[in-house]
């Protein structure tokens, strides 16, 4: 498909009569308009289907229409690119952008929003689950703060295609229904980009910093109905705002770990970023570790290294502070508070600590890994730090390695005594394990989405080839399973590939 142009708008006639069918059933938009401004998303110039998510939309009970045929095809999608670009607002939706706040970077921003964003609305999928349906790059609103409210193609398709390469990892996350071209240029400092509109489905987009506006506004009747609203909406079986808090925690606790597991850096933690419904949320400048250090930062906007990748599990529990200082101040007692939040954020880092045990010792084939466990995986995450090895390859080649095939294993390390002298003791233990290949193999990715494959689908997506995209996602839609004729994605860059930063697509 062509990256801009207005092919599909000769099958407009086509399109009105089809009339893909959305099963909304909205419940965020009947809530006081303190909470958002109702907005339909800004129409583009000559929008272009380039990548729809049919199993996703499914899933969601979209209906396409009942039409067949080359002529009905080419209508679909063009009926798609209108709504996914928001030309087209469909029959029940009701469009409107959110409002919160947030902390960046540790500082606190009064007000935030979603500057470049349109909810649809929500619907209620084939398995029960509520999710919304957002436009992402749908025009300004008025919390764009003097930005141009759109998306440039680059930061689209990595979203599209992280986003669903978390999903079939098995990491809680948003998900990525469909990708339009606009036919229009955005600006930015690169000059002008060709546009692009995703349209991302979560859980819900509840923030922490949608909290934290009401309760710094002192608007303690909005906060109340907030949290009431997500309780119900996310966890049902939670008593009160503390109830909340601690559903909120134990979810992020594990997806942090999940994070952590696959070498993960989300990037850009701000409250703004952190989901109340505990789903990876906000693909900006996210990337994934090649070289393990601990210390590894790719944004480019995080200059003092505060997400690094170890520093995740410090800055959840820092983010769940906000979160239980902004519940406190919808209680009409908030000191009868304090002991109980206090109590609930401080178990925050041993239950991330047990998660990440439970995961790493599976990488390295313990299927019920204890304490004593502990210093067996961080020897072996010293000497990769120490060899420069690669994450995923290393821990995915002791699958072989268990059975004293450790060539792979070896030489991902500078030196491969290394790996050898750490072998000798996990080989030991291993002995008290059934089956440490088969754990080692279900918690170990054949392929992550590469930081220089991104950039190279990028580049070949704005030439107008979007095959390296399709052959990406297709790839990583299996990530455990050795893939023969994708050999080329297991490889780390090259030194003329490497990524040494990551951007925000504003």
């Amino acid at each position: 498909m062509r990256i801009c142009g207005s092919g599909n708008l000769a099958f407009a006639a086509y399109v009105w009569a089809m009339t893909l069918h959305i099963p909304f059933d909205n419940t965020y938009a009947a809530l006081p308009p303190v909470f958002y401004t109702k907005q339909a998303p800004v129409p583009v110039k000559a929008p272009e289907l380039l990548a729809y998510n049919a199993a996703l939309g499914a899933e969601l009970g979209i209906v396409p229409g009942e039409a067949s045929g080359e002529a009905a095809d080419q209508a679909e999608q063009a009926e798609l690119a209108e709504i996914f670009a928001g030309n087209h607002v469909p029959e029940g939706s009701d469009p409107l952008a959110q409002l919160y706040a947030g902390h960046q970077f540790g500082n606190y921003n009064p007000q935030l929003g979603d500057g470049r964003a349109i909810l649809l609305g929500e619907v209620v999928g084939t398995g029960g689950q509520r999710r919304d349906i957002q436009l992402k790059g749908s025009g300004r609103t008025p919390y764009s703060r003097g930005g141009d409210g759109r998306a440039w193609l680059g930061p689209v398709l990595r979203e599209y295609v992280v986003s669903e390469a978390m999903h079939s990892l098995g990491i809680s996350t948003t998900r990525a229904l469909a990708a339009v071209a606009t036919g229009e240029l955005v600006w930015r400092e690169q000059g002008g980009l060709p546009g692009a509109v995703l349209t991302r489905v979560a859980s819900s987009h509840l923030r922490v910093g949608t909290f934290q506006i009401f309760a710094a506004r002192g608007e303690q009747a909005a906060l109340r109905q907030l949290t009431e609203y997500a309780i119900q909406r996310h966890y049902p079986e939670a008593d009160g705002p503390m109830g909340l808090l601690r559903a909120v925690r134990d979810r992020q606790s594990e997806l942090i770990a999940a994070w952590m597991s696959v070498g993960f850096i989300h990037g850009v933690m701000n409250t703004d970023n952190s989901s109340i419904s505990g789903e990876t949320i906000d693909y900006g400048p996210c990337a994934f570790m090649d070289v393990y250090h601990p210390s590894t930062v790719f944004s480019s906007i995080d200059r003092m290294g505060r997400y690094a990748y170890s520093n995740q599990p410090d800055i959840g529990v820092w983010n769940l502070a906000q979160l239980a200082t902004a519940l406190i101040q919808g209680s009409e007692d908030p000191q009868a508070m304090v002991e109980e939040a206090t109590e609930i954020v401080h178990a925050m880092p041993a239950l991330t600590e047990a998660a990440w045990l439970r995961r790493f010792g599976a990488k390295i084939g313990i299927a019920e890994a204890t304490r004593e466990d502990m210093p067996l995986i961080t020897d072996l995450m010293q000497r990769m730090a120490a060899g420069q090895a690669d994450f995923t390859n290393t821990f995915r080649a002791l699958v072989d390695a268990v059975d004293s095939d450790a060539a792979s294993a070896r030489a991902q390390f500078l030196d491969p005594e290394a790996f050898e002298s750490w072998a000798t003791d996990w080989r030991a233990r291993l002995e008290r394990e059934a089956d440490p290949a088969a754990v080692m193999a279900a918690a170990n990715p054949v392929y992550i989405p590469r930081n220089h494959r991104i950039e190279a689908m990028i580049e070949a997506a704005v030439a107008g080839d979007m095959a390296p995209f399709e052959r990406l996602n297709a790839v990583l839609s299996d990530p455990f399973t050795v893939q023969p004729d994708a050999e080329d994605l297991r490889r780390p860059p090259a030194k003329h590939e490497v990524v040494a930063a990551t951007f925000c697509g504003t």
